[in-house]
């Protein structure tokens, strides 16, 4: 019998190559036509800003790795270098398409709908006079032209700031200047219109066409756009820093300072100032960016939101509130009744703000305990928790400091609660805290009361409006033990904590996961069914995997749904034959994780923050709960049925790594996420009908 050789590289997929399969289908929805054009344009800025990030931290972390000399492969049997080549090669295929959109379907239909984006030689006389009047009066003002010479050295070029690189000659000596278009004013300008259309004109069309006045006494040869990407991967010793919080502050101004990691240029710049700004910037050439169009496409977020366009974006669809909360005043008393489920965005998170409102109020409520990962910019938590702690409740806060991309703001949220008198606290030395739970200690009439509300998802409610994710609010007496000793576990106790219901990343969360996908191994070997249901963000954890194709192999069927990087290759005969991949890329972020495992009938199912990352396994603190409301759990089987059923938005994964759209020929069309707009809408005008038919109507004599 042919051994199976379950660590063959073969069998696992580069975890960076698969992310930018995963960047392709956010691309392919930019590119569907079925998708109205506004939202197109947010898909291909999404594209850009998806790889801004991937450059800013992945491909940072992998320059850093060849640097030191780091040669060992990963599971898929790469090295650092190789995979920086391969990387180099796809994202340039990727960005090309992107831009080949940009200018053949997208900017047509936009113009077919009266947006059109001019430059200088399309402008008529009174549009001209516009922008030259604009220029004088607000553009140049603002406006640091700098060049280079012996007595000025190359500038520092700030991480992803948009640039105009100008070749100006005085006399016989060439030299090299740069001028940034200002962030602070709006990417795009409106111009007076002679026709039914908005028109508008790029910032930087406007400053390369006046570039002679910010150059007086030199000749202008060629002016052109470029953009850099740097390293903005943070780098902390947490064990030496004595205030953490000071310590992220400083490392977040340094994110400007990082390695010059990509270069991207308009096309038609000139090779003289390409050469100057690759040796200035020490960048290589396979990392430079033709670009056939705008740089960073990101502006396009401003176009989706410009107003009087709503005909040209989905419907929009308002959240309703949960099924469980129809007809119900106190918060308290309803989840006392039964636990409550939540699905976003289809059911509001408005009662998710209103629980902690009611808490920070109500004179019986002793203690708030909270965990924040991304919070919004104006956030109504952080504000019902400064209510809370200036009533003089105990409030406690884990506010993590290290959420890439949100230190500084949520630096700013953790002094705000400081000064409101929460105590705050900073996560835990060398890991991120990603759980979401919030726990709420009541004094009630036959005793202490704890109520308890666990997510998938962030508290942020901006994003709960957009992101896909599960949630409950319980007060269940083994999770409300297990969520003090989370928070105990968090304030300052060293010793690994004991659970009744949940599971904590690091100390433990593997082994679980592991011993879940185990017994169905064990099942099927004893002649029994062996089932598993995963939907999550991200796969890439090698231990994982390798279970999972051991399942698979075993006899075990598993369903994986996936939105982005999966390194688990299906298909493979003997191996993965028994496993189905399937990604959803749709009008929301997929963001909820689920673990079903069906355990010879008795139906295990959870939820959890975390991914089945290293990451998220290894140096994160991540919380598993388990969904046991027979009607909840029966809901959340729904859902996963529901979404293994989608054949509009959901692609399936091959063997050959690649994602195919679904043949929907004879068979009805599914799309999840309208499925789940749909339900909840009907659930509430049925919950008005049956209200409207219980009242009494008293018959009037004619």
């Amino acid at each position: 019998m042919e051994r199976i050789n379950f660590d063959n590289t073969l069998n696992y997929e580069n975890r960076e190559l698969s992310w930018i399969e995963f960047n392709q289908r956010v691309l392919d929805e930019a590119k569907n036509h079925e998708n109205p054009i506004f939202e197109r344009i947010k898909f291909l800025a999404i594209v850009s800003s998806n790889l801004d990030e991937f450059f800013m931290i992945r491909v940072a972390s992998l320059k850093e790795q060849v640097k030191a000399g780091y040669i060992k492969a990963d599971f898929s049997g790469l090295t650092s270098k190789m995979q920086l080549k391969k990387i180099s090669q796809r994202v340039h295929t990727l960005v090309d398409s992107q831009y080949e959109e940009y200018n053949k379907n997208i900017i047509p239909i936009l113009e077919k709908e009266g947006i059109v984006f001019l430059n200088m030689h399309k402008l008529s006389k009174n549009q001209q006079e516009f922008v030259q009047e604009y220029f004088e009066e607000i553009l140049y003002p603002v406006l640091t032209p700098m060049a280079v010479d012996s007595s000025r050295p190359f500038p520092l070029i700030n991480n992803k700031s948009l640039n105009i690189a100008a070749l100006i000659k005085k006399e016989n000596e060439e030299m090299f200047a740069t001028v940034q278009v200002p962030s602070v004013l709006p990417r795009f300008v409106e111009i007076p219109s002679e026709n039914k259309s908005k028109q508008f004109i790029l910032l930087e069309e406007i400053i390369k066409h006046n570039i002679n006045k910010l150059f007086l006494g030199h000749n202008v040869i060629s002016a052109t756009t470029y953009r850099i990407t740097r390293n903005s991967d943070l780098s902390i010793d947490e064990e030496e820093a004595q205030d953490l919080l000071r310590e992220i502050e400083e490392s977040v101004k340094k994110r400007k300072f990082g390695d010059a990691l990509r270069l991207e240029v308009s096309s038609d710049m000139d090779n003289r100032l390409i050469d100057i700004l690759l040796e200035s910037l020490d960048i290589h050439n396979k990392d430079i960016f033709l670009i056939d169009g705008p740089l960073d496409l990101t502006f396009l977020i401003k176009v989706f939101g410009l107003n009087g366009y709503e005909h040209l974006k989905y419907e929009e669809y308002k959240p309703q509130k949960p099924k469980s909360l129809f007809g119900k005043e106190d918060i308290f008393e309803a989840i006392k009744e039964k636990d409550i489920l939540f699905h976003h965005p289809y059911e509001s998170f408005e009662p998710i703000i209103d629980f902690i409102k009611t808490a920070a109020k109500d004179p019986n409520v002793l203690a708030i305990k909270q965990t924040l990962y991304r919070v919004s910019g104006d956030s109504p938590i952080i504000k019902a928790l400064a209510r809370a702690a200036e009533a003089g409740k105990q409030v406690t806060v884990l506010v993590e400091l290290k959420a890439r991309f949100d230190e500084e703001n949520n630096i700013q949220w953790a002094k705000k609660l400081e000064q409101s008198g929460c105590h705050v606290i900073y996560g835990l030395v060398g890991l991120k805290t990603h759980c979401k739970i919030t726990l709420v200690v009541r004094l009630e009439s036959k005793g202490i009361k704890r109520y308890v509300h666990l997510g998938t998802g962030n508290y942020n409610d901006i994003t709960a409006k957009l992101y896909t994710d599960l949630g409950i609010l319980t007060c269940n007496d083994e999770i409300g033990a297990d969520a003090s000793v989370v928070f105990n576990a968090l304030s300052g106790y060293s010793e690994p904590p004991s659970f009744k219901k949940m599971v904590m990343a690091p100390n433990g969360l593997r082994e679980k996961f592991i011993k879940l996908i185990d017994k169905e191994i064990e099942h099927v070997k004893s002649g029994k069914k062996g089932k598993i249901i995963i939907k999550m963000n991200s796969l890439c954890d090698y231990d994982i995997i390798r279970k999972l194709y051991v399942a698979s192999h075993n006899g075990v069927e598993v369903e994986l749904i996936i939105r982005g990087i999966c390194s688990l290759i299906p298909g493979i005969k003997g191996i993965s034959d028994r496993i189905t991949v399937r990604s959803i890329v749709g009008k929301y972020l997929e963001h909820s994780r689920i673990f079903y495992f069906y355990d010879d009938g008795n139906e295990q199912l959870f939820l959890s923050s975390a991914d089945l990352m290293p990451r998220n396994l290894n140096r994160r603190v991540e919380l598993l709960f388990p969904i046991s409301d027979k009607e909840n759990k029966k809901r959340v089987i729904k859902i996963l049925e529901i979404l293994l059923k989608d054949n509009k938005k959901a692609k399936i994964k091959k063997s050959d790594g690649k994602y195919q759209k679904i043949d929907i020929k004879n068979n009805d069309v599914i799309n999840a996420q309208d499925y789940f707009c749909e339900l909840a809408v009907k659930r509430k005008d049925n919950y008005v009908k049956e209200r409207e038919k219980s009242v009494f109507i008293p018959i009037h004599p004619k």
